[in-house]
């Protein structure tokens, strides 16, 4: 067997493993993927100082993320349809970070329901949710976020449409996969896949089916999503989810100054400077280089997080000498998880601290709390300044 030693191992594993429409899904952005792209790329001309001579003998990476301790500063971020990645996704990858000490997030539109993770689990999760127009049905989503003692509320603020993505249009995307003679062919290839998807119940949108008045099965389902995805999303919507949730929240997709202004001024406890993984607008810029301006307006208000493009742990130490208090990652994970299962979530967050600890190291520095733009090579830093 392969031996694991990066994202990128694991990606291709996961490649080999996965039907093609759901790594398709997973690994790739909306119309050119400029954006998608740009995450990663806008990380690389970003220089580390390398210093020497510096007792660098006992080192910490913990942390806190909205008041939670961390082992550090990375959490999982909420990735739709993750129980396609491997049977029960959701549940494996919440199980192999509360053991990991970093926090889980579920997202509305996962396989696995907030009550399957949460009778699976034993450390509080956070769920995120996307806004429907059917307003009972998001009251009651979050009474049941609520009920399973979720600790943290994430809104996910830039998904009022759905951005086009041309790998989803070709290959037919739905949950479970149709059959066609090309799916047919592609699942023949992937007996692991095929075997954990018989073994398991859990093949549709958990939180959903069953919840909705008219939604029973995946076709229903499939024209009520359609229809509910709500364009009208407003700041007045985000005061009236952060009364009905009444605990930590956390706002996602935010990517200019002027939104982060209003994000702050909204009372969250933390936003996630984010472009959705370069899934909604290609060609917006990378959230990397929309950090700096972000955490210089608003990073004494608001703990400022981000996710888009984090590969390595030297990616978590670069974002947080930028000014994050905190990073996510999506596809990461799910690499891991389409590669091996509950053992692959953990190989990826495995390989994240032992990246971050040794670079944090190479930089002179022994607490992550000591990071900040010294351990950068100057002029190397992206992002335009407020």
């Amino acid at each position: 067997m392969t031996v694991i030693t990066c994202i990128e191992d694991l990606r291709r594993l996961a490649r080999r493993r996965v039907p093609r429409m759901f790594y398709d899904y997973a690994d790739s952005g909306s119309w050119t993927e400029s954006t998608y792209r740009a995450n990663a790329e806008d990380f690389k001309p970003i220089r580390l100082r390398q210093r020497v001579a510096v007792n660098i003998e006992h080192r910490n990476l913990h942390s806190t993320l909205i008041g939670q301790k961390v082992t550090m500063p990375v959490a999982l971020a909420p990735t739709g349809l993750t129980g396609m990645q491997h049977a029960d996704g959701e549940i494996l990858a919440a199980r192999a970070a509360e053991r990991f000490g970093v926090p889980f997030t579920l997202s509305t539109m996962s396989i696995c329901s907030i009550e399957d993770v949460a009778a699976h689990t034993t450390n509080p999760f956070w769920f995120q949710l996307y806004v429907m127009r059917d307003r009972r049905f998001i009251e009651a989503l979050i009474g049941r976020a609520r009920e399973a003692g979720c600790s943290a509320l994430m809104l996910t603020l830039d998904l009022q449409i759905l951005g086009q993505r041309h790998k989803d249009l070709k290959n037919g995307l739905t949950v479970p996969p149709k059959p066609s003679l090309s799916s047919l062919l592609d699942l023949a290839t992937k007996p692991r896949w095929c075997l954990g998807m018989l073994g398991t119940k859990r093949r549709g949108f958990g939180n959903i089916i069953g919840h909705v008045q008219g939604v029973s099965d995946m076709a229903s389902l499939a024209t009520w999503t359609a229809e509910q995805f709500d364009p009208t999303l407003s700041w007045d919507d985000v005061e009236w989810i952060k009364k009905c949730w009444g605990g930590p929240l956390i706002l996602k997709g935010i990517l200019d100054v002027e939104d982060a202004r209003r994000a702050a001024d909204s009372g969250a406890d933390a936003l996630i400077v984010s472009n959705h993984g370069g899934r909604q607008l290609d060609g917006a810029v990378s959230s990397i280089a929309a950090l700096p301006a972000i955490v210089e307006a608003v990073g004494d208000r608001i703990e400022v997080w981000m996710d888009g493009g984090i590969t390595s742990g030297q990616d978590v130490l670069k974002a947080v000498a930028l000014g994050a208090r905190g990073t996510l990652i999506g596809r990461p994970f799910l690499y891991g998880l389409g590669a091996l299962g509950e053992a692959g979530v953990t190989r990826c967050l495995e390989i994240l601290q032992r990246e971050l600890d040794l670079s944090m190291a190479f930089c002179g520095r022994t607490d992550i709390a000591e990071v900040d733009r010294s351990i950068l090579v100057p002029g190397t830093e992206p992002g335009i300044r407020v």
